[in-house]
């Protein structure tokens, strides 16, 4: 594990080890987004299979189309979201924009991983 010390960008795991709240808040928030975001991208589909799949049936076109509209609803409001914790988020010293990054989540996610493998295997 990185040095908090000399790393400038520590995982969202050493950040707990060390009590560092502030980077708490900035990773999951942006966590928070990305999952959101990445939901209403899974339901925009999963609306737009159940509408090719509704085989004309005026309840299930509706539940298909109903569902499409409160996945780009949703989207859009994870975009607004993210535009407006930037900017506040700015004035308050919190700064997640830099922390939406796939690879920065992927590194965590092994981080967690690897660390739960450490633990069973003392056990």
């Amino acid at each position: 594990m990185a040095n908090i010390a000399t790393s400038g960008n520590p995982s969202i795991v050493e950040a707990a080890q060390n009590y560092q709240i502030m980077e708490i808040i900035n990773r999951g928030l942006a966590y928070a987004i990305i999952v959101a975001g990445f939901l209403s991208v899974v339901f925009i589909f999963v609306g737009g299979i159940s509408f090719i799949l509704s085989g004309g049936q005026e309840d299930k076109i509706k539940s298909a189309v109903g569902t499409i509209r409160y996945a780009i609803i949703g989207l859009i409001i994870t975009i607004l979201a993210t535009v407006i914790i930037g900017t506040v988020g700015k004035a308050m010293g919190l700064d997640i924009i830099r922390y939406i990054n796939f690879g920065d989540i992927i590194d965590t996610i092994t981080s967690i991983t690897s660390q739960g493998d450490g633990a069973r295997s003392l056990n």
